[in-house]
């Protein structure tokens, strides 16, 4: 998934898009950065701003999943691995120099107990948890191949490169780059094989999971923050027909940032 700066175009400030959540610090940041466009000129082709956290933005992403723009986020979150830092001193610089990164999402197709089908983008990760005190029970393909015949766990995780430093971090899952075109499987608190560590599998790759008693041991299906309830079937692919375009500062790409948790987790 290469870096490069985006393309240089003619841009007039009715163009810029300000999308903002409704917090105090995303307001505040708002307010000021329409001060600063007011009195800059910038040429670059159509861009919306996102002020908010990781959370925010994804949910930002996929309400525009058709949109060819370009999205710079600025954060006002905790966290903000999406994002970028807001400075009011060097915003018309560090918009000037971006650097630009295209990523396509996971789609999520799952079934509940019900036959009840439904389709949801994941940009982070898709969890399968278990819904009850019982563990999960579950199978897990890739095409044709057996991934594990039954795995008995709290769930399992598949993650993007995107979102390889999230969730699946925190469940010892690895880290993948950007251009690697790879997806990550991993299981969440696996007991039986209790030593299963996961897989790592292309990602042209469509898995099934599949709930192997879901009666006794039901299952919730969540796309990044979105949750299917009493799922039986789910079916886990990369959307290659969409392309989120994502504006980084020049030295502070999301490349770097995977990098520098890579470098944590291995010295840790």
């Amino acid at each position: 998934m290469p870096v490069r700066v985006w393309p240089r175009a003619p841009f007039k400030m009715k163009k810029i898009q300000i999308i903002s959540d409704t917090n105090q610090r995303s307001l505040k940041i708002k307010s000021q950065l329409l001060k600063i466009l007011i009195k800059s000129k910038i040429s670059k082709p159509q861009i919306t701003i996102v002020i908010g956290g990781d959370g925010f933005m994804l949910q930002t992403l996929k309400r525009n999943k058709n949109s060819k723009k370009y999205f710079y986020g600025i954060n006002s979150g905790s966290y903000g691995f999406l994002m970028n830092k807001f400075s009011s001193k060097n915003l018309i610089k560090n918009l000037s120099k971006a650097n630009l990164i295209n990523i396509s999402p996971l789609e999520m197709i799952a079934k509940n107990t019900k036959n009840q089908t439904k389709k949801y983008l994941a940009i982070n990760e898709v969890s399968i948890l278990r819904q009850s005190r019982q563990a999960a029970s579950l199978s897990i393909k890739y095409g044709s191949k057996q991934i594990i015949k039954r795995l008995v766990s709290d769930g399992v995780l598949v993650s993007t490169p995107a979102g390889s430093t999230a969730y699946n971090l925190s469940v010892h899952g690895p880290i993948l780059s950007l251009n690697s075109k790879k997806l990550s499987i991993s299981p969440i608190s696996p007991f039986r094989p209790r030593r299963w560590r996961g897989k790592i599998i292309s990602d042209r790759s469509k898995i099934n999971i599949i709930n192997l008693n879901p009666k006794k041991r039901p299952i919730s299906a969540v796309a990044d923050n979105i949750e299917v309830r009493n799922a039986k079937n789910i079916i886990i692919k990369t959307n290659q027909k969409i392309k989120f375009n994502l504006l980084y500062d020049k030295n502070k790409s999301l490349q770097k940032k995977i990098k520098i948790e890579q470098l944590r987790k291995e010295t840790s």
